[in-house]
């Protein structure tokens, strides 16, 4: 059933928290981005994304007597926020094992709404390999110049990873794909 975890949260696995929640026990807090959440998350959870996560978030909460379960995409970040996560004060603090992922994978159901951008970190991830893809084919078939293209971009992710910055996902996010629509539910 439950099993704390080395950070000291209790993990569910997808199909307790499910029946935890079909009971009105517990509530569902998402911990994601509010673009990750936009794309797919589980009916019912409730968006309090951790760049912007203030404890008086749940003062109304606390007092339901209802357990909290935390929930990310995989479960990594609530696991690297536990002790900031179980600060809330809720007598229950649970994570879901595996996250949104674990909870697919166990055939439980979300709100997927492909009209709505992927999340950031991938489109990212998408642009920065492709680049440095065309730089070392282009070096190998052109140019061996074009291997400077690989270098900047290999720059500029330390850069970003050293600084917290990313011009990349900055640029990414202002193109037509990115801009703000309205949810489909």
């Amino acid at each position: 059933m439950t099993e704390t975890n080395a950070c000291g949260f209790a993990a569910l696995n997808p199909a307790e928290a499910k029946r935890l929640l079909d009971e009105g026990r517990a509530i569902l807090v998402d911990i994601r981005d509010p673009n990750e959440y936009a794309r797919e998350h589980i009916l019912g959870a409730r968006l309090v994304p951790l760049g912007s996560f203030d404890t008086h978030d749940f003062d109304r909460d606390r007092l339901s007597g209802k357990a909290v379960i935390f929930q990310c995409q995989s479960g990594r970040r609530t696991a690297m926020n536990a002790a900031r996560l179980m600060a809330v004060g809720f007598k229950e603090t649970y994570a879901i094992e595996g996250g949104l992922n674990g909870w697919r994978a166990a055939g439980l159901p979300s709100h997927v709404d492909r009209a709505q951008p992927i999340e950031m970190q991938r489109q990212v991830q998408i642009a920065a390999g492709s680049l440095v893809l065309l730089g070392v084919v282009l070096a190998a078939a052109v140019s061996p110049w074009f291997v400077l293209l690989s270098g900047f971009v290999g720059g500029g992710l330390v850069f970003a990873g050293v600084s917290g910055t990313c011009a990349m996902a900055s640029l990414l996010g202002q193109m037509p794909w990115n801009r703000p629509r309205a949810a489909t539910a």
